[in-house]
């Protein structure tokens, strides 16, 4: 694969599988209850056509199109089929609201809007209405008539029947090379309002090739298969989930939904999946809670593979004496876990958040490879990748890619140089040069290399809280150890110049509703709020995580939430992180009489 280092952009790596791979299948979705494929060729000619298509309407190279959708086979083409014109992909999130539309639309002055339905549509319409450069909206799915207005809109499958055209003709005429924008991801905004991240062809071919090559040496190579379920909208997904499937001429299945996820990996049996560290503290829950029904030999073999676990993470290797008993888990509650899982999984890459070492350990003992990964918008995204091949450490996130410099700063910042950086923020020269000096991405993350060339992160540079004492305290850290309690399903700490940390707490439902059932109370969290026995069972958790904490790192009081964080309150970004600034401003004032209690 070392032609991925050498392609002049993405339009071409696609067009050389789809030469190669031909009437192979690539995209999957179900219709009516079954899986259905569309082959490489078949997505050549559709991607083609619908180049052509974009064209003929009036776009021209550089001009920015809007790409609203769930995952589906219509995002993939899509996105190449613009980038294929010579324009630019500003992919946005589905959950996004109106304003945020408009924030995007504006900024990128993108001229065209992708979407897949008439529902998505409906928060759509009235900004591109109120745009002061898009006119022409392409519906995937029909769009009802009459919500459009002035605005042109067309109709994809008619668009791409009456443009047939040809993939290697239309690769030759995009003769864009590297250094030249692929597309403009707008950031999902722990801090404010997002901001756009120019992607460079040769950003995203440096992410598949150095991606590519930690499966090339860890992993036996294969017809890899991935499952997408993370929003294609988000870098992660777009690198991870599309562009590198594409350049191992993989196949890629489009999950039905988070609630179908457990029941399409059995079916699909993915080679590879890129996640996110909520779905494993997801499933560990479930996974305790299954073999906890199953009786004492279940919970014996568990126990077992999780001292196993400990004692193989400290030596490096499974020691002697525990070997026997390790090639019985393997025959046993590895494999039943294994099945869950498709049964030819070679490793699940977890990014976009930190995660809780013990979340990765507990996978590791039970026979799942979770390879924690690291990366930001701004660096294509994969900066480094946990590998079989560097010793795995649970608390590190691996090696830099290939190509890839990281430093650390005096403070102690993490900075990173080469191909994979933007080019900067759109628009947005400020903030470009307050990131980007020297050639070096400030990743505005805390942490150092350790002697085997590992990244280790310990914290966000500007969430660091500091005590009136002035010692640093992580607080995701502390946050992702109360989030293993079962009574816990989210939590912010906070305690910035104040003499120790307090804790806002979002109570786990279905343990809420299981204790107030045994306490033959009312099971609705109005109630439990106010419940002095509540709050002290909530309390003991989070003691339960203080006595593995240090001085500074102790929780000593907390107020539960008046309701989870969600995307839809906005205290939750679309890639699953907490916006501190929106909760704050929620609840800090009833954070600070925590003090005065």
């Amino acid at each position: 694969m070392r032609e991925l280092e050498h392609f002049p952009n993405l339009v071409a790596m696609f067009a050389t599988r789809v030469a190669e791979k031909g009437d192979a299948p690539f995209l999957w979705a179900k219709r009516d209850g079954r899986w259905i494929a569309m082959s490489w060729a078949e997505a050549g000619r559709t991607v083609a056509a619908m180049a052509k298509a974009l064209r003929s309407i009036g776009l021209v190279p550089g001009d920015r199109v809007m790409l609203v959708s769930e995952n589906r086979p219509e995002w993939c083409i899509a996105d190449l089929a613009i980038m294929a014109a010579g324009c630019v992909t500003v992919p946005t999130y589905i959950t996004n609201t109106e304003r945020d539309h408009t924030h995007i639309l504006e900024n990128s002055g993108a001229r065209a809007v992708i979407v897949s339905t008439a529902k998505l549509a409906r928060a759509l319409m009235p900004a591109v209405l109120r745009s002061s450069a898009c006119s022409i909206v392409i519906g995937i799915e029909p769009l009802r008539a009459g919500q459009a207005g002035s605005t042109r809109v067309h109709d994809w499958p008619a668009l791409i029947a009456a443009h047939p055209s040809d993939l290697a003709s239309c690769a030759r005429a995009a003769d864009f090379a590297r250094g030249d924008l692929a597309c403009i991801i707008y950031t999902s905004g722990t801090g404010g309002a997002p901001r756009g991240v120019c992607q460079h062809h040769g950003a995203i071919l440096h992410n598949v090739a150095g991606a590519s090559a930690v499966i090339a040496e860890d992993f036996s190579w294969g017809d890899e298969v991935f499952l997408s379920f993370l929003p294609a909208s988000h870098a992660y997904e777009h690198t991870g989930g599309q562009y590198l499937p594409i350049g191992l001429g993989g196949q890629i299945y489009y999950a039905e939904g988070l609630e179908k996820l457990a029941s399409n990996i059995e079916e699909v049996r993915p080679t590879i999946m890129v996640v996110v560290p909520r779905l494993f503290e997801v499933l560990r829950a479930r996974v305790l809670k299954s073999i906890e029904k199953q009786g004492r030999v279940p919970r014996y073999l568990l126990a077992a593979a999780l001292a196993i676990g400990g004692r193989a993470a400290a030596a490096g290797r499974v020691p002697l004496r525990d070997r026997p008993m390790d090639l019985v888990l393997s025959a046993t509650l590895r494999r039943q876990v294994g099945a869950k899982f498709g049964g030819r999984l070679k490793a699940m890459v977890a990014g976009g958040a930190p995660l809780n070492p013990e979340v990765g350990l507990f996978f590791q003992s039970l026979g799942v490879t979770l390879l924690q990964g690291y990366g930001q918008t701004e660096a294509a995204p994969i900066i480094s990748c946990n590998r079989p091949g560097a010793g795995i450490r649970m608390d590190s996130v691996g090696p830099p890619l290939k190509d890839t410099e990281v430093a650390i700063a005096a403070d102690g910042e993490i900075l990173v140089r080469g191909e994979l950086v933007m080019h900067g923020y759109w628009r947005n020269p400020e903030e470009t040069a307050r990131v980007l000096q020297d050639g070096w991405l400030h990743t505005g993350d805390i942490g150092h290399v350790d002697e085997r060339g590992r990244v280790v992160i310990t914290d966000r540079k500007k969430d660091l809280i500091v005590n009136d004492k002035g010692d640093n305290v992580a607080p995701q850290r502390v946050e992702g150890m109360l989030t293993l309690e079962p009574e816990i399903l989210q939590a912010m700490v906070a305690g910035d110049r104040r003499p120790h940390l307090v804790g806002l707490i979002v109570p786990d439902p279905e343990w809420a509703r299981g204790w107030a059932m045994a306490e033959g109370l009312r099971p609705d969290m109005e109630t439990l709020r106010e419940e002095p026995r509540f709050q002290r069972a909530l309390m003991a958790a989070v003691d339960r995580v203080n006595a593995s904490l240090s001085v500074i790192e102790k929780v000593r009081k907390i107020m539960i939430a008046d309701a989870p964080f969600t995307i839809e309150n906005e205290q939750l970004t679309p890639s699953m992180k907490i916006r501190r600034h929106v909760i704050r401003a929620t609840y800090g004032e009833r954070l600070d009489a925590l003090y005065r209690k």
